[in-house]
């Protein structure tokens, strides 16, 4: 009984880029950006958001390309 409790809480999360066919993230797109970003301004890992790990790269390549460019902040007060 408990292990079947504990299969029914671990649902597996799909990737929302996968999903729409996403070929390429934007670094422009800072409101999208922000979903993946903490209070503290650090990237979210990938098993708390359920991308695949290419969609996760390339959302990671985003962001540092969008603090680069000072259209996120390195870090929110």
């Amino acid at each position: 009984m408990a292990k079947q409790d504990l299969n029914d809480r671990k649902k597996k999360k799909t990737c929302s880029f996968c999903a729409d066919h996403v070929d390429y993230i934007d670094y422009k797109d800072a409101a999208k950006l922000k979903r993946y970003l903490t209070e503290a301004g650090k990237i979210i890992p990938r098993r708390v958001t359920g991308n695949c790990a290419m969609h996760q790269r390339m959302i990671a390549k985003a962001i540092k390309q969008a603090r680069e460019a000072a259209i996120i902040g390195y870090v929110f007060d």
